[in-house]
């Protein structure tokens, strides 16, 4: 038989929060060395299921596989399940080749910044808040004031920044599958699915980890 070791990287990447544990360095490293310890794997697998988080922590993870992939001479394939969005997909991009099913979605390559304007409630509340800072910008975006013009341009410089990093970054791993007259519309946030996704060159090829595994190593190959 042969082994395919193989890591499921599933849920949001970030720190672990209130009643869930996030995907980050800090739990996944020892695992990723372990991943690649298996001296006789032709091979190492990533299965993805994310819709993205924190770009640090993806960045991190990504950034860690790859080193080790260089380091132990073991390719990487990727098999992404319901989706790879966002921070989903920079992680599904650590592979050298990307596997998906018709149904999977990525892409969403861009920046989000959610939040709450709280400000007419709390008038309504009769609620008077009390912040007290030593700097000026210390109190950024805070949800309990009026938004102020020069706060949202600064966020915006911040994603833009992000942004760059994300398609640098994607550019280094698939920047020759993806041609340049689609570099405009994959960069743009949007998400595909399936054949589609593969049609940009956001991934390799369509196909369940158990199947291509085998037509690459062999019928006794195996994931582990």
């Amino acid at each position: 038989n042969t082994n395919i070791p193989t890591l499921r990287l599933s849920g949001v990447i970030g720190q672990a929060g209130f009643m869930r544990s996030g995907l980050n360095i800090g739990n996944l490293d020892k695992l990723i060395d372990k991943l690649f310890a298996d001296k006789k794997s032709p091979a190492v697998c990533l299965i993805i299921n994310s819709p993205g988080g924190s770009p640090t922590q993806s960045s991190l993870i990504a950034e860690k596989i790859i080193k080790k992939s260089k380091e132990k001479n073991k390719k990487v394939l990727t098999f992404v399940e319901d989706v790879a969005a966002s921070g989903g997909y920079w992680l599904a991009c650590a592979g050298e080749e990307i596997y998906i099913d018709i149904n999977s979605i990525l892409g969403s390559i861009g920046v989000i910044s959610p939040g709450f304007g709280f400000v007419e409630l709390i008038k309504k509340a009769g609620i008077e808040r009390r912040v007290y800072t030593s700097g000026k910008s210390k109190s950024f975006l805070d949800p309990f004031k009026e938004e102020k013009k020069e706060d949202i341009e600064r966020l915006k410089k911040i994603q833009e920044q992000i942004h760059d990093n994300f398609i640098s970054y994607v550019k280094s791993r698939r920047g020759n599958k993806i041609k340049d007259n689609n570099y405009n519309k994959v960069f743009s946030g949007l998400f595909w699915v399936g054949q589609k996704a593969i049609d940009l060159g956001l991934a390799d090829g369509i196909g369940s980890i158990n199947d291509i595994l085998k037509q690459k190593f062999g019928k006794k190959a195996k994931i582990k």
